[in-house]
């Protein structure tokens, strides 16, 4: 070996080479999840654990409070106002999610035809999801009001002797938020299954063709159960989002939630007895807990029934 050659590398040498200074950096990749660990540490697990501790006092807007234990669930438990509140929202999330599941998918069906224009009614289909909550809740505001579009329209075809209550009457205006919840959802789910009807082989449908099977029959048979994950993801989403309602009824009934307050949901309550310089703020954490406790349920179930699907 000559002066100037090098020596081969070692395992000795190999293996300092391998624990050099990249190798020894192993919380690299920390750093670049801090920035979003923190975010989601700052935005939601320190607000979510203060409505922990704060669910266990009876503080107010304006004073920390005092430790109550479960005072604040036991009143809840007694209040007819949660009981009210609670009932509508699982009613809203009964009469909702079927309709947000099958509607969305019998949409997609239609529009996945490539025929000339179809793009035009997929992006006509799509446009409420991209308006403001607020924007659409006016706009069904003026149009199901007393002297509103389809109360003018009843009234001049003699449908009806007098207009329709749908905003002044707590039953209809539960009906009537849940119209508007399902006309803007209708656009958002069908993309979802237009992702899924995308999957489905054509070889099914043409074999089912074959043997004399009718559109109907095919889509009972080989779209529904071809798709059946996706109904179930639709089905958890929009119970959780049904659940978490707010702006529909707020912009339709009020700041008091319909007459009498009787088309409040749960979200509803937790705003109107939290806010306010005598705002419960001790109370209202309690309601949000048992509204997390309950959205969590439909979540567990949608998981089971997704598993179930899947053996």
């Amino acid at each position: 070996m000559t002066r100037g050659s090098r020596r081969p590398a070692g395992p000795r040498t190999a293996g300092a080479a391998a624990r050099g200074p990249l190798h020894r950096r192993w919380w690299s990749p920390y750093l670049f999840l801090a920035p979003g660990l923190g975010a989601v540490a700052l935005f939601g697990l320190w607000p979510f654990a203060n409505t922990v501790v704060l669910s266990f006092t009876d503080a107010r807007i304006l004073t920390g409070g005092g430790f109550v234990g479960l005072g604040n669930y036991r009143r809840a438990l007694a209040d007819p106002d949660f009981w009210t509140a609670a009932g509508n929202s699982v009613l809203y999330l009964l009469v909702v999610v079927p309709c947000l599941v099958l509607l969305p998918l019998a949409l997609a069906v239609l529009v996945q035809a490539r025929v000339p224009g179809i793009g035009f009614f997929r992006s006509a289909y799509y446009t409420p999801v991209i308006a403001s909550a607020v924007v659409v809740g006016l706009v069904w505001q003026w149009v199901l009001r007393s002297d509103g579009l389809v109360n003018t329209v009843f009234l001049r075809l003699r449908i009806v002797s007098e207009p329709v209550p749908f905003l002044t009457d707590s039953t209809m205006l539960l009906v009537s938020a849940m119209l508007v919840t399902v006309w803007k959802g209708l656009g958002y789910y069908m993309v979802f299954y237009l992702a899924a009807l995308g999957n489905v082989p054509a070889s099914l449908h043409e074999a089912a063709a074959l043997d004399g099977a009718g559109p109907v029959r095919r889509f009972v048979h080989i779209t529904v159960p071809q798709v059946k994950p996706m109904m179930l993801l639709v089905g958890t989403l929009s119970a959780v989002s049904a659940l978490r309602v707010f702006t529909e009824v707020y912009i339709l009934g009020g700041e008091s939630g319909g007459p009498g307050g009787g088309a409040r949901t749960l979200p509803f309550l937790i705003r109107q007895v939290g806010l306010g310089f005598a705002g419960e703020t001790g109370y209202a954490s309690a309601i949000s807990l048992l509204l997390f406790l309950l959205t969590l349920a439909f979540s567990l179930l949608g998981r089971r029934l997704a598993r179930g699907d899947e053996t």
